[in-house]
This record gives C-alpha cells, sequence and structure tokens, in this order.
C-alpha cells in the first residue's frame, strides 16, 4: 500500500493513500487526529473527502459528469427522469418491467394527506415556495414514521412522487389558484405540469416540447456529488434522522443564492442589462472591472474548470425549445452575446470563467412559464433523486459515523469571570 509521509515537531507518520476507480487519490487522515492530535484546517472543505462514494464521477479539468458510470450526454439523450431516479437510487439501469413498477408506484403515491392542506392555508401568501417546500416535506414524517429499511424504501417512493405535487400546491398558493390533484393517467414530468398549470374546467395542454425540456433540466441537475446540499444530507442523516427530515434539510441548503439560487440570480442580471437598454458590453466591462461589485451570474464552477458539460446540453436545447415554442426572448439575445464574448475574452479565458447550468436553466424555465421564485423548487425536485441516493448509500454503509468535524479554535484564552 502506498503511503504519504507527515513529519510534525520531528515524528514522521505514514498516512495510508486511498485511490478512486477513476483514479482519483486521497490521503486517509482517519487516524491523524489519534496519533498526533493534530487536525487539518479546510475551510469549506474545498480538499476534504467527506465520505467515498459509488454514485457520481466529475473530472472538473475535463469537463466530465457520470452518473453511476454513464456520461450525462449520453442519459440525456436517451433516458427518462425516472429512470435516471432509480440508477442513481439503485445503482442500475431499471429493465423495463422494473421501470413499469417503478412508475406505476410513483403514481400510486402520488396525492398527499388531504389534512396536508391545512398546512398550505397557514401560509401568508408571500411565502417563498422553498419554505412551503422544505416545510412540508419535514412535515411528511409526521404521516410516515419510519421505521425497519423496507419502509424506507417505500418512504422514497413517497418522497420522489410527493415531493412535485407539494411544490405545485406551493406554486398555486402563492398565485391563490385552487390546488390541482395529481393524474394516474400522466407521467411523472406531465403531472408536474397539470398540477402546476391546469385550472378547474380548463386542463393545461401538455406540450411533447415542454415535458421534453422538464425531463432534461430534471436529469441534468438529478446529481452533483458532494456539494453543498448533498453533504447537507447527509451530514443531518448521519444522526440517524429520517430521510424526510434529512431531505427538509437539503431543500434548505439548496435555496442559497450561492447554490440553488444562482439560476435566479441569472436572470434578474439579464433583466437589469435589458432594462438599461441591452448593453451587455457595458456589464462585461463592469465584470472585469475590479473596483466595481459587479459580477457576471452563470459564469464559471468551483468545481468545473472546463466548459460545464451541462451547460453545452441545455445550450442547445435552449435554441431548439425557444424555436419550437416560437418564443423570442430578448433575454436569451442578451445572454448569447454575454456567452460569446465570454468565449472570446482574454480575461474570462484566462480565468476560465465559462458559463455554467445555471447560466441556461433560468432561460428555459422562463420560457416554460415557470416563475423566477419557482426555479429553485424546480432545482431542488431534480436534485431530489441524487439526495436520496447519497442518503440511501449512507445509511447502508456499515463503516457510516455520525459526521463531526473539528475545528481550529482562535477564542480567548481561559479568564475569570
Amino acid at each position: 500500500m502506498k503511503t504519504a509521509k507527515l513529519i510534525l515537531d520531528g515524528k514522521e507518520y505514514e498516512l495510508p493513500i486511498v485511490v478512486g476507480s477513476e483514479g482519483e487519490v486521497g490521503i486517509d487522515i482517519r487516524g491523524l487526529r489519534s496519533a498526533t492530535r493534530a487536525v487539518t484546517l479546510d475551510s469549506g472543505f474545498a480538499n476534504s473527502g467527506s465520505c467515498s462514494s459509488e454514485i457520481t464521477f466529475i473530472d472538473g479539468e475535463k469537463g466530465i459528469l457520470r452518473y453511476r458510470g454513464y456520461p450525462i450526454e449520453q442519459i440525456a439523450e436517451n433516458a427518462t427522469f425516472t429512470e435516471v431516479a432509480y440508477l442513481l437510487i439503485y445503482g442500475s439501469r431499471p429493465g423495463a418491467d422494473e421501470l413499469a413498477e417503478f412508475n406505476r408506484k410513483l403514481t400510486y403515491h402520488s396525492l398527499i394527506h388531504e389534512d396536508m392542506k391545512n398546512f398550505f392555508s397557514g401560509f401568508p401568501a408571500t411565502a417563498h415556495p422553498m419554505a412551503i417546500l422544505s416545510a412540508m416535506v419535514a412535515s411528511l414524517s409526521s404521516y410516515y414514521p419510519r421505521s425497519a429499511i423496507d419502509n424506507n424504501e417505500l418512504n422514497i417512493i413517497r418522497l420522489l412522487s410527493k415531493a412535485r405535487t407539494i411544490a405545485a400546491f406551493s406554486y398555486k398558493k402563492s398565485i391563490g389558484q385552487p390546488f390541482m390533484y395529481p393524474s394516474n393517467e400522466l407521467s411523472y414530468t406531465e403531472n408536474f405540469l397539470h398540477m402546476m398549470f391546469s385550472v378547474p374546467a380548463e386542463p393545461y395542454r401538455i406540450s411533447p416540447v415542454m415535458e421534453r425540456a422538464l425531463n432534461l433540466l430534471l436529469i441534468l441537475h438529478a446529481d452533483h456529488e458532494q456539494n453543498c446540499s448533498t453533504s447537507t444530507v447527509r451530514m443531518v442523516g448521519s444522526s440517524e434522522a429520517n430521510i424526510f427530515a434529512s431531505i427538509s434539510a437539503g431543500i434548505n441548503a439548496l435555496w442559497g443564492p450561492l447554490h440553488g439560487g444562482a439560476n435566479q440570480k441569472v436572470i434578474e442580471m439579464l433583466t437589469r442589462i435589458r432594462d438599461d437598454g441591452g448593453n451587455y458590453e457595458k456589464y462585461v466591462d463592469l465584470a472585469k472591472d475590479k473596483d466595481s461589485d459587479f459580477r457576471l451570474m452563470g459564469f464559471g464552477h468551483r468545481v468545473y474548470k472546463n466548459f460545464d458539460p451541462r451547460a453545452k446540453i441545455l445550450k442547445a436545447a435552449a435554441d431548439e425549445v425557444l424555436e419550437e415554442m416560437g418564443k423570442n426572448d430578448p433575454l436569451l439575445d442578451i445572454a448569447k452575446n454575454l456567452e460569446r464574448i465570454a468565449l472570446e475574452d482574454d480575461y474570462f479565458v484566462e480565468r476560465r470563467l465559462y458559463p455554467n447550468v445555471d447560466f441556461y436553466s433560468g432561460i428555459l424555465y422562463r420560457a416554460m412559464g415557470i416563475p423566477t421564485n419557482m426555479f429553485t423548487v424546480m432545482f431542488a425536485l431534480g436534485r431530489l433523486p441524487g439526495w436520496i441516493a447519497h442518503w440511501r448509500e449512507m445509511r447502508l454503509d456499515p463503516d457510516g459515523r455520525i459526521y463531526r468535524p473539528r475545528q481550529i479554535y482562535t477564542g480567548s484564552t481561559r479568564r475569570d469571570w
């Protein structure tokens, strides 16, 4: 076994080297504190592996994203969202019969308990849909208490199915419209569009273009390794908190503008440029000015130092969807010009500030008629299978333990009261 050598206070320590299936190298420091009383300091955990996982592989330098070994480009072209959910959670592609049964269960469990409608009425009309989604998902644990692992498997189905109903109901609540119940005749994504946009006596006509776009968006957001919200789900779940509480915590983590709220910030930025006469070059100059506080949202990524592969897929989809829907969105024109400059300008190229998935997802959601305050909810629906997969993987790990990071204390030394 290869080892790394650490010299501390003149003493030498051997630390095991761990190599992942894609050649990733990690230094195993699990025995460091017991041997040396020292800990590592890594603010934001940018260089720390919190776990080993079989779910998602990312190579940010090469722009690679794979779910369970399958390239995201192939998945986006060939799979449905429910197929991807099954793959992420259970580790393999479902056969035809397995997928049919999985979809049947999702359909069967799409209704929420009628009593839960009283919770919706308790929120003010101004409540953000993410606040409602988080609270309602946590409240599911009151109706479906966790017990054996078999019940957890059923709770996974319940959560996947009911989350879209809760999300659609939270939107209806925000605009003062009556709730629309799910239909057993519709697919997972069709059902969500139906509950979002249908009104009594006027069913929403579900466009195949819209369904394809939604399917693609959910797939591209389905998992992204140990990000802020996924790590939150794992951390909360490590205490043996039930799946509903753990996912609710992930929803709250996703809510932040530096994480799931980024695509909303992109739309707000594009709107600001449009309202200022559409002079995108002015804002590019502002972004390059070190004395300006303006930031180009949707460019660059903490992990990807190349073109975000999800952005490449959405870039092609955005053109196709808007063309088929007959929509000419001035914000998309501004976005394309910003993208062109960013890919040609030495300032952005040298800093590897390529457009990321948030840059295009907001444009697509906007074209589909989904309001800006629902963007993060859409992200949560897409990320749900990944969160569940990581929660399940952690709970089934025989070596799993409660998360308990250390710290370097920098406060006052002992003093008398």
